[in-house]
């Protein structure tokens, strides 16, 4: 086996400076049937959803989650999924799979939109995805299975075990991360690889230009909430030591940014810029704060909302330059 210690030096290379652009603003039946008949069961009182604050959140497992599955969520959701496309240059994984893969499982699917891609790129291969809330579409690749699940509960899978497991922007959603990624080596075959792709929620500038603004006032004031709550909301940078502790072998670590705002030069960080933008600003500012400072920390929704739109009015300022570090992390099971 190769040193650890080198592979993540050289995978992660010294920071470079992201450079500003100054005019940038002018079908095995028989799972199925079991876990299918379990999903099936909980469908009723898994959609009696809760309504607050303008915004509707999950109901199985009320209160596990933070964050709203509205429809102005599910489409942050989607335009989150063509950031990362965009940001890995259209990859769905950085994991060295084999042509040829069985099962994979997708933690917290979301939208489902991950999940669906990936049974596209790989018609035999059976894809699930979980998540508390069934907000899913109808119309799925043949290959697909979605179940009401809590990944952080026992899963439902049994003895069965998966040749991929894809876990991506899990911060804010997971209480013990390292439990979660020892529970996927459990789950995994020999020689099967997991993939984590998540945020350091820390924003920053390497030019001092967030100093003092309302952005940073905005995840300054969100992320002890978060913290008080119990859940990580900056996994990105633990993941490597999580997936060692595992026993994870032939460890990956990616470090990527994620500019808040059009202000790169760069064509490809541009765009992502733009679309973190576009869906921090229309919703995701909102969904992010709303719950957690109005039921944790007695906020009025209107002070959260307020909070809001000074970190809104500096986001499309293009004097400032945020940032955020995105890490990949991948690791083999032992074959």
């Amino acid at each position: 086996m190769d040193n650890p210690e080198q592979e993540h030096n050289a995978a992660v290379p010294a920071v470079q400076p992201v450079t500003v652009e100054v005019d940038a603003f002018e079908n095995d039946s028989a799972y199925g049937d079991e876990i299918s008949n379990f999903t099936a069961s909980m469908t009723t009182s898994a959609v009696d959803y809760r309504n607050e604050n303008g915004r509707r959140y999950h109901a199985f497992r009320d209160g596990r989650y933070l964050i709203p599955n509205d429809e102005p969520e599910k489409q942050r959701l989607d335009a989150l999924h063509m950031l990362y496309r965009t940001l890995t240059g259209g990859r769905l994984f950085l994991s060295p799979l084999p042509p040829t893969i069985n099962r994979v499982l997708d933690l917290g699917t979301g939208t489902g939109s991950w999940a669906i891609d990936f049974a596209d790129e790989f018609p035999s291969t059976e894809v699930w995805g979980n998540d508390l809330s069934p907000i899913q579409p109808d119309w799925i690749p043949p290959n697909v299975r979605f179940v009401i699940d809590d990944f952080e509960d026992e899963w439902l899978y049994g003895h069965r075990k998966f040749d991929f497991i894809h876990a991506r922007y899990l911060a804010v959603s997971c209480k013990d991360f390292p439990r979660l990624i020892r529970r996927c080596y459990e789950h995994t075959v020999p020689g099967g690889y997991v993939e984590f792709q998540d945020w350091d929620s820390t924003v920053y500038s390497q030019d001092g230009s967030t100093d003092g603004t309302s952005i940073k006032h905005y995840y300054d004031v969100i992320r002890p909430a978060f913290d008080k709550a119990g859940v990580e909301c900056s996994p990105g940078t633990k993941l490597e030591g999580w997936f060692r502790d595992a026993g994870f072998e032939d460890i990956h670590v990616e470090k990527l940014f994620i500019p808040l705002g059009g202000w790169p030069k760069d064509e490809t960080l541009k765009a992502v810029g733009f679309l973190n933008l576009i869906q921090a600003t229309k919703t995701g500012f909102e969904a992010t704060a709303l719950a957690v400072l109005t039921r944790n920390e007695g906020w009025a929704p209107e002070t959260v909302a307020d909070l809001c739109a000074q970190a809104t009015r500096d986001v499309w300022n293009p004097s400032i330059h945020a940032l955020f570090d995105f890490y990949i992390v991948y690791g083999r099971k032992p074959a």
